[in-house]
């Protein structure tokens, strides 16, 4: 059910206030640490942002495709880094269960998404690695099993300390991209 739209255009504004004052002036320090703070990550628990798209009743924001469009397009004004923070939680690891779950399984899972406490499955890191084939490592973390990943105009290889570096085979060069890891 969409947002009457002055609660929606409230939404907005502060999303824009909020990507503008906070994140953008983080951007290179994310980069840098390849982390989004956590403080950071607790405001956007706070603002509703990992239950964009689940129903009010499960603790979610409830917004439409469009709004939630419009959303995104206001994160698009920062780096990607901040979006994939929430993003699983709003796509793929929600609207499974919010389309076909059980009336169970939405109330023991949909309010946890919704929150932020729970990431679904396996999506711990950035959104291109949940498809990524995992093995458990013998402290119990999960690791990507492959060492690289063939991309057509280049590659990503595992270069160490849980880093993805993009080889262009093209030029030769060489730029970290991601870390890839899993509590």
């Amino acid at each position: 059910m969409a947002l009457d739209p002055d609660t929606f255009d409230a939404l907005i504004g502060t999303i824009r206030r909020f990507v503008a004052e906070r994140l953008r002036p983080l951007e290179e320090r994310v980069a840098e640490e390849d982390e989004v703070p956590g403080d950071v990550v607790r405001e956007m628990r706070e603002m509703g942002l990992f239950g964009l798209s689940i129903p009010e009743e499960f603790g979610g924001l409830g917004l439409t495709m469009s709004e939630e469009v419009r959303v995104a397009l206001v994160f698009g004004r920062t780096t990607p880094a901040f979006r994939s923070v929430f993003g699983t939680n709003v796509g793929i690891g929600s609207q499974g269960l919010v389309m076909a779950g059980s009336d169970e399984q939405k109330a023991e899972w949909l309010p946890r998404i919704a929150s932020g406490e729970k990431k679904p499955f396996a999506f711990d890191c950035s959104s291109w690695r949940a498809c990524q084939p995992r093995e458990p490592s013998a402290n119990g973390a999960t690791v990507a099993s492959r060492r690289s990943i063939n991309l057509g105009s280049g590659s990503l290889r595992l270069a160490g300390g849980g880093k993805y570096e993009r080889a262009t085979e093209k030029y030769g060069a060489r730029s970290q991209t991601s870390r890839c890891y899993a509590p």
